[in-house]
């Protein structure tokens, strides 16, 4: 460690104060400097270069019973990053190594090395294991293939579609041979990338008219798998237009994450019935037996250009809470990365 420049005493982190009650507010977190903890055995410090902020983070803030254990109050939060080691006591990680961790929402990071994956920064940008080449590209790729059980010749829709996780799945359907690609998205420059640099056949603006209508024009002959990462009115379009046997995936539920009340249903259930449709969620950490060959495949597609993604980039830990705030009104286009 002599050999590494001199660290700052403190770190800047955000902490959780109150739990939200619809749209989080500025008074519900804090940035707080804490000091920073020299590793002890087995442990890493890290200093982190990338943070991801997720839709998923919205539901940590509430003390619903959830998959996954809520944030505490008055604590720091967690998520994503990948960054640097800068001290280790830890056999199988030097300083020097990238590593991607859960420690993010925070500048420096001191945790357990077994938590640590390394990642090389010469294979790929470090914020790409975030995205396209990390958890959301994992759970896009084993949605789409494993739960939605997608095969050559499906029509597919995805909605959220310009998203960090709609957007790969698109293109990995169109790799993969789907007879048609549909996406919906929030704004007119959103459908527009979605068909000209994404590749999928058709697209729609949701707030441009009903998604039910919409997707019937785009998808006539019906679709064979839904990708929902929005739920509410476009998951009860796409259950009216999925064909005998097609498949739901639920990924998320945008729509709803802020709701103060139960959020009504689809009203066409009965579609499940008789056109004996599966619908089923996908948690990405169900998956990760999938990574190696997630990686196998994506990665040359992600190299080659044949499969395309889009980051966009917030500068500063003191604007991690903005840039969540956007992932939850659409701001972003491709993955939201807080760079430290």
């Amino acid at each position: 460690m002599s050999d590494t420049p001199a660290l700052p005493a403190t770190s800047r982190e955000w902490h959780l104060l109150s739990r939200p009650v619809g749209w989080p507010k500025d008074e519900d977190f804090a940035l707080v400097e804490a000091e920073i903890r020299q590793p002890g055995a087995g442990e890493v410090l890290v200093r982190n270069k990338y943070l991801s902020v997720d839709p998923y983070m919205r539901g940590r803030m509430s003390d619903a019973k959830s998959y996954v254990a809520p944030f505490e109050l008055g604590k720091v939060m967690q998520g994503g990053a990948v960054g640097e080691v800068v001290a280790s006591a830890a056999e199988d990680i030097a300083v020097g190594d990238h590593v991607l961790h859960f420690g993010g929402w925070r500048e420096y990071a001191t945790f357990d090395a077994k938590q640590a994956v390394k990642v090389d920064p010469d294979a790929a940008p470090l914020s790409t294991y975030l995205g396209v080449l990390g958890m959301t590209g994992l759970t896009a790729y084993a949605g789409l293939l494993r739960v939605g059980a997608f095969k050559e010749g499906d029509a597919v829709f995805v909605s959220g579609a310009a998203g960090a996780v709609g957007s790969q799945v698109g293109q990995i359907a169109r790799l993969k041979g789907a007879s048609r690609v549909i996406g919906s998205a929030g704004s007119d420059e959103k459908v527009k990338l979605l068909v000209e640099e994404y590749g999928f056949d058709a697209a729609f603006n949701y707030k441009n008219g009903p998604v039910w209508e919409q997707l019937k024009a785009a998808a006539p002959d019906g679709i064979d798998v839904y990708f929902d990462n929005v739920g509410g009115e476009h998951l009860e379009a796409a259950i009216g237009a999925l064909n005998l046997r097609g498949r739901a995936v639920i990924c998320g539920m945008i729509s709803q994450y802020n709701s103060t009340e139960p959020t009504p249903g689809p009203r066409n259930m009965v579609k499940i019935l008789q056109n004996r449709l599966r619908v089923e969620g996908v948690l990405v950490g169900d998956h990760y037996d999938f990574q190696p060959q997630f990686v196998q495949e994506v990665g040359p597609w992600v190299a080659s250009g044949a499969l395309k993604y889009r980051e966009t980039v917030v500068e500063g830990i003191e604007n991690n809470l903005e840039a969540f705030l956007g992932v939850l009104r659409g701001d972003n286009t491709g993955k939201m990365i807080v760079k430290l």
